[in-house]
């Protein structure tokens, strides 16, 4: 749903951590993520250091939106969203925007009687509230709440309503004052107070029944106080960031239960909940985060949960900086951002006047994620190429680098660029489900386009790809590796001999629920990546595939596998094997081409090194590592300017994308597919 907001809650100790850690030196960075600094020095073996540095740079200077806390007014609906309305007041998890764009799943109608205000404290208190539900508290026992920030008051205070006894632990005196005046039994350990035995004293030496913990601190110190303040079959519910050097003597002899609290509930970090719109069925999960979201509002309504006594500030949008300059200020607690009635609701903005390109030769680029960031658009603008525009779902990952890389103009409507006169080429580097019908458009809108790989995800895409190409407009995917100069090399060395190719590619493990595996959406590991070895075979061979065999690791392999052998047959009689592999070490090489032909062998590691062996007047090729995008976006910029054929044959497109497909078709039927175009 389209939202325009009205409210939204700036959450202090969430964004002061988000906030510190961007003004924090490349050192301190490092300093509080040690396990990503020992990925860099693997990435340093592997890659080398130029292209490890740039990677980085340009992942710690890619921006965060800040704030999850958001209320407005639905000013449009998608499709599939029928519990919702235009008009309706809605809470979601929106960030700190004057418009967001937030799936139905991660969003709740707010009561008539409940303020903006009010509702905005509806995600941060599904997060305390989560946790509760973990805790599973009972009428009459005693639960200990360390850490009175705004989720501990606001858990304190749904623990009261919930029948408990609270107690209360913190350093802070002006939120003790608070925490008491809601009716928790609060304790300054600055005070003197040994918390443990306060707990044990108050609770007739048997201890709590269970605490839970929303501090933010990198003391070990928090978990075992928790331990041992609790009675014998305690609970201890983590919802904050502590230290967790636990002793086990401490959770041993109590046979205590120890849990992390995941954020607003189930359904967090589930796309198919969040981004797809499916819900748990409720007889089975009886609270989500959007049942969660529903519960604090009624909470608010029924006048059980006081938030309104947490704020500590109510500012306009256009003074944001009065909180995030001041957000080491620890005695505010929750302050409001209050929005605008009219804002600026135009889906396009210009970014830089002098960036248009004369005539129809602009480039317009649809996505603005990794690959854009961190690899085209760098060579783009090093090669000068005329950057018109670039749509971006969100708007601030296109805008941003629009500014970095002096774009013209920032868009979230996609279809700006394809009615722009002035852009000529569309490069397409969105999610893979979406480049079939952004390709076709593009066509259809006269432009010559540019699709990072996979071209289409079925047959069905794939006709309609050939229904709407006619040769007019130059159309290239993005299978930049025929483009290196060690394939250039070895293309040269072997011409057009007979030969035997064998790639792997060691490409390490990706969890099961991020998009790529999804097969409407990502297409799977093998259409959606080891397409750019069958298209590298194909341009050494110079031939097309003939037929696939595909075998992959497991009793009952599905479609989704990202550990497979494809054996390829070629047209010319040449053969090719493709080892995709997602279960080596990240400490070898990503990626081994070994070429056998005519009593010669040629082998390249990772694009760096490129070695011959009775390869008369060759022994090797060294360079960084170079894997081909700058030449082929060399090329396409010059054939897009001053005209010429296409960088890779259409057909040997087509022919790429249904080897694909048919090597899908032959693990389900463990047998030999042709490739019939």
């Amino acid at each position: 749903m389209l939202i325009k907001t009205t409210r939204s809650l700036v959450s202090i100790g969430t964004e002061r951590m988000l906030v510190e850690f961007g003004r924090a030196n490349m050192l301190q960075k490092a300093r509080q993520q040690p396990e990503r600094v020992k990925q860099v020095l693997d990435k340093v073996k592997t890659d080398g250091l130029k292209p490890t540095l740039q990677a980085v740079f340009n992942k710690l200077g890619q921006p965060l939106p800040l704030g999850y806390c958001n209320v407005g007014k639905v000013i449009a609906v998608g499709e599939g969203v029928n519990d919702f309305a235009v008009g309706d007041r809605v809470a979601s998890n929106g960030p700190h925007a004057e418009y967001v764009c937030v799936p139905k799943n991660l969003c709740a109608h707010v009561p008539d009687g409940v303020t903006d205000d009010e509702a905005a404290f509806t995600v941060i208190g599904s997060i305390g509230l989560q946790g509760l539900r973990l805790c599973d508290p009972q009428l009459g026992e005693t639960i200990v709440v360390t850490g009175l920030g705004l989720i501990g008051l606001i858990t304190a205070e749904l623990l009261i309503a919930n029948g408990c006894r609270v107690i209360g632990i913190d350093p802070d005196a002006n939120k003790i004052a608070l925490a008491r005046k809601k009716g928790v039994i609060a304790i300054n350990p600055l005070d003197g107070t040994d918390v443990v035995k306060y707990v044990l004293e108050n609770t007739e030496g048997t201890g709590a029944d269970g605490v839970i913990i929303t501090a933010s601190s990198k003391s070990d110190e928090i978990i075992s106080q928790a331990a041992k303040m609790s009675r014998k079959h305690g609970r201890i519910i983590l919802i904050g960031v502590i230290g967790l050097n636990i002793s086990r003597a401490d959770f041993y002899e109590k046979e205590l239960t120890f849990q992390v609290s995941c954020s607003y509930g189930p359904g967090r970090y589930d796309d198919s909940y969040e981004k797809g719109g499916v819900d748990y069925p409720l007889p089975y999960v009886r609270w989500t985060e959007q049942r969660n979201f529903k519960a604090i509002l009624q909470t608010i309504a029924a006048g059980k949960l006081d938030v309104a006594s947490l704020i500590t500030g109510r500012i306009p949008l256009s003074d944001f900086g009065r909180i995030y300059n001041n957000i080491g200020n620890k005695e505010s607690i929750a302050s409001i951002l209050e929005y605008p009635e009219e804002s600026n609701a135009a889906s396009t903005i210009t970014v830089n006047n002098g960036a248009f390109a004369s005539g129809n030769g602009g480039i317009g680029i649809i996505g603005a994620g990794n690959f854009t960031s961190m690899t085209m658009l760098p060579i783009l603008s090093e090669l000068g190429a005329p950057l018109s525009a670039i749509a971006s779902a969100s708007g601030l990952s296109g805008t941003t680098l629009a500014k970095k890389y002096k774009i013209g103009k920032s868009t979230t409507d996609y279809k700006s660029i394809l009615n722009d006169p002035a852009i000529g080429l569309v490069m397409i580097t969105t999610r893979h489900n979406e480049h079939a019908h952004m390709v076709v458009e593009s066509l259809r809108a006269g432009k010559h386009v540019f699709v990072e790989k996979p071209l289409a995800l079925n047959k069905a895409e794939l006709d309609e790809i050939l229904a709407a190409y006619n040769g007019s407009k130059t159309l290239t995917v993005g299978f930049n590796r025929r483009f290196s100069p060690h394939m250039q090399k070895v293309k040269q060395l072997v011409g057009d001999a007979l030969m035997n190719v064998v790639a792997t590619m060691n490409a390490g493990s990706i969890p099961a629920n991020i998009w790529v595996h999804d097969l409407k959406t990502g297409g799977g590991r093998i259409v959606g990546e080891a397409c750019h070895y069958m298209d590298l075979i194909t341009f050494l061979t110079g031939s097309k595939i003939k037929a696939v065999c595909m075998n992959a690791m497991g009793m009952n392999p599905q479609a989704t596998t990202d550990n497979a052998s494809i054996l390829l047959q070629y047209e010319n009689g040449s053969t090719g094997v493709i080892n995709y592999f997602a279960n080596g070490s990240k400490a070898y090489s990503k990626e081994r081409i070994e070429v056998y032909a005519q009593e010669r062998t040629l082998i390249t590691d990772n694009f760096r090194l490129t070695e011959g062996y009775g390869t008369k007047g060759f022994s090797k090729l060294k360079t960084n590592v170079d894997k081909g995008h700058a030449a082929q976006f060399k090329l396409l910029v010059e054939r897009i300017k001053n005209g010429g054929g296409p960088l890779i044959p259409f057909d040997e497109l087509v022919n790429t994308t249904l080897a694909g497909f048919a090597a899908i078709e032959s693990l389900m039927k463990r047998e030999w597919v042709p490739v019939n175009p």
